[in-house]
């Protein structure tokens, strides 16, 4: 009888996993693709830096928009 192959990334009926590190990983690819692209079309991002909501312009300006409250 021959045994299954396995993989570190399969499970032992065949099918991918995902793990948080992989998740993780293409979330923020995602994110930095989808900012550019906004950034591309409307000429500005909404992001958080510094405790502070700010709109970010293609020319690097930033408008600070609103504090954020600590927790």
């Amino acid at each position: 009888m021959a045994s299954k192959s396995t993989s570190r990334s399969r499970t032992s009926d065949g099918f991918a996993y995902l793990t948080k590190r992989i998740v993780v990983s293409k979330a923020k690819s995602a994110g930095k693709a989808a900012a550019k692209n906004a950034m591309e079309l409307m000429g500005y991002v909404v992001t958080v830096k510094g405790g502070w909501v700010v709109k970010e312009y293609q020319d690097g300006k930033f408008e600070q928009i609103e504090k954020l409250q600590e927790a």
